[in-house]
């Protein structure tokens, strides 16, 4: 009988796992059984037959020749130290944009796309997530969308949410009011890119109290600029016993604006990420400042206002990123951690377009995969967000690109790109192309790099012991460089006492211990598991229904007359 499996290891966190049996882990498993391949060979001299044995010499693929084309078992034969890119090499989808040209100043404020729905099947056409998701849309604004799928938005307003769940913690963000197309320094005297602002925490109910007081002071005698204003941000909606009608109010959306649908990369993360692949809760006060950011990973985003006031949007298309990024390095804030509002004249100067746009209530923003975005109270109101991920290669591109980016930067990528590949791989009909040759390349890379260390590691004689996964088990991440550490995880015992497991990346490990002392190697998946899933991910065929393309489960809820109604406004 085999021995039973221990508790996964925890980032930092009590395990059940006792100390002693931390070092008797399970045996070591070397994956496929290795065979000595002997040809007879046989031999004639006079009227005696002899054989000779020859050891088969098994053919090796050259790393660099190593392609999707390749089975799993050609892979994992090759040989070489692994730091290659999971990006497919000299392969991309992203929008032809020429930069070599100034724009002209009066096309630097492109019209916003916005599409006006004036029914429920306007809503649920596939043309209307083909606008959404091509690359070269980097927002589109959905106006209506509240009255033509009948969306009960009073749900979320601050009323409800207080009768909801008035103790709700909510994180409060101290911010000066402001113009919206003005960012003035500390001193007053100039316009600059940081804006800081301090952070602190109060409850739904006490929000709603300021939020309610803010509006009755307004009607009163109007203050000079740089009053201070309190955002309530961050507000998690994740939890579905408390938030039960809210949510369920979200599932008339079209399956691939929704937070969870089978067509979305983020529902096959297997494990909850706030705010992303769950509903979270902006309430504000005019000023209230949402400053500039690409979403974590670039994931597409869906963003309602409930009202009743407006908010005001500044988008900039995946493109001009590394330009934004530049001006921030110069103005000394951090382009992915910091805190920023771009200043409009810098960028225009750069010929960086800029769509700006205002969200009414009951509006729907689409942010597409990379857009850059900065947005602004108006009003008194309150939003909800969460992002999406649609299995597309422009989306999959961009996440993996910013998910090697954040590993130079040494930034955490909130989503584990390795581990939902896997997933989608197991889980998914791909029916694009692209889409399918990107993931089998990450696939192919990620195989790759588990065999050589594999090999490294059993070579040196290093134990790995198999330890499958469990249920809503979280990928991991190195507790030192924040890489996400896929299958083969290194993990030390932090503190025998409080049975504290701590995971880290190869690298880390080893800078910590050369030699691995003290340093249990653990296994998720049997090299076999992975082989299997790599040879059996293939391109389905593209007359597949459409119902698997848009993750949709109920096919009568899909239009089968030709889409005639969607107006496009520009």
């Amino acid at each position: 009988t085999s021995p039973q499996p221990t508790s996964p290891p925890q980032q930092a966190q009590p395990s059940a796992q006792g100390s002693t049996d931390f070092l008797k882990l399970k045996a070591l498993s070397d994956g496929p059984p290795k065979e000595l391949k002997i040809r007879l060979i046989k031999v004639e001299s006079g009227d005696r037959e002899t054989f000779i044995a020859s050891e088969v010499e098994e053919k090796r693929i050259p790393l660099e020749e190593i392609s999707i084309k390749n089975t799993a078992s050609e892979i994992i034969k090759i040989k070489g130290k692994f730091k290659e890119s999971y990006l497919l090499p000299a392969f991309s989808v992203k929008p032809i944009m020429s930069t070599e040209e100034p724009i002209p100043r009066e096309q630097l404020n492109p019209p916003t796309p916005s599409i006006y729905l004036e029914s429920k099947r306007d809503a649920f056409s596939p043309v209307l997530l083909q606008f959404c998701t091509d690359s070269k849309n980097p927002v589109t604004v959905i106006r209506g969308l509240a009255g033509s799928l009948r969306l009960n938005l009073g749900l979320f307003s601050t009323k409800s949410l207080v009768e909801a769940n008035a103790e709700q913690a909510v994180e409060v963000r101290t911010q000066v009011q402001q113009p919206s197309d003005e960012n003035w320094d500390p001193s007053g005297t100039g316009q600059t890119w940081p804006c800081e602002s301090s952070r602190s925490h109060t409850t739904i109910a006490k929000y709603a109290q300021y939020q309610a007081s803010s509006f009755q002071e307004s009607l009163g005698e109007q203050k000079p600029g740089g009053k201070i204003i309190k955002f309530g941000t961050n507000i998690d909606l994740s939890d579905p016993k408390r938030w039960k009608p809210q949510l369920q109010e979200l599932q008339k959306l079209p399956a691939f604006m929704r937070v969870a649908s089978s067509g979305n990369m983020l529902s096959h993360v297997g494990h909850t990420i706030l705010g992303m692949n769950t509903v979270q809760l902006y309430m504000k006060v005019p000023g209230s400042r949402t400053p500039g950011h690409q979403e974590n990973n670039n994931f597409c985003s869906v963003n309602i206002n409930i009202g009743p006031g407006d908010c005001e949007w500044f988008c900039v298309h995946d493109n001009y990123w590394q330009a934004i990024s530049d001006f921030c390095e110069k103005h000394g804030v951090d382009y992915l951690t910091g805190s920023w509002w771009p200043v409009l004249e810098d960028l225009y100067s750069a010929s960086i377009p800029v769509y700006r746009f205002i969200q009414r209530p009951g509006d729907l923003v689409w942010i597409n995969a990379g857009t850059v975005h900065w947005v602004q109270a108006v009003g008194w109101c309150n939003n909800i967000a969460w992002n999406v991920g649609p299995l597309n290669g422009y989306q999959y591109q961009l996440a993996l690109e910013r998910f090697e980016w954040n590993e130079v930067k040494k930034v955490k990528s909130i989503v584990p790109m390795i581990h939902v590949s896997w997933n989608v791989a197991r889980t998914v009909k791909i029916t694009d192309p692209d889409t399918y040759k990107m993931i089998k390349h990450c696939l192919l890379q990620s195989m790759k790099h588990i065999q050589i260390l594999r090999d490294q590691l059993v070579a040196e004689g290093k134990k790995i012991s198999y330890q499958s996964r469990v249920k809503d088990e979280p990928a991991y991440y190195c507790n030192e460089c924040d890489v996400e550490v896929f299958n083969l995880l290194f993990v030390t015992c932090e503190n025998s006492s409080r049975k504290m497991y701590v995971v880290h990346c190869e690298d880390c490990a080893r800078q910590r211990s050369p030699n691995l002392n003290n340093v249990v190697v653990l296994e998720q998946y049997r090299i076999e598991e992975l082989m299997n899933t790599y040879d059996s991910f293939s391109l389905v065929s593209v007359h597949m229904p459409l119902v698997l393309l848009l993750g949709q489960t109920n096919r009568s809820v899909l239009p089968v007359m030709p889409f005639k109604k969607l107006e496009v406004h520009f």
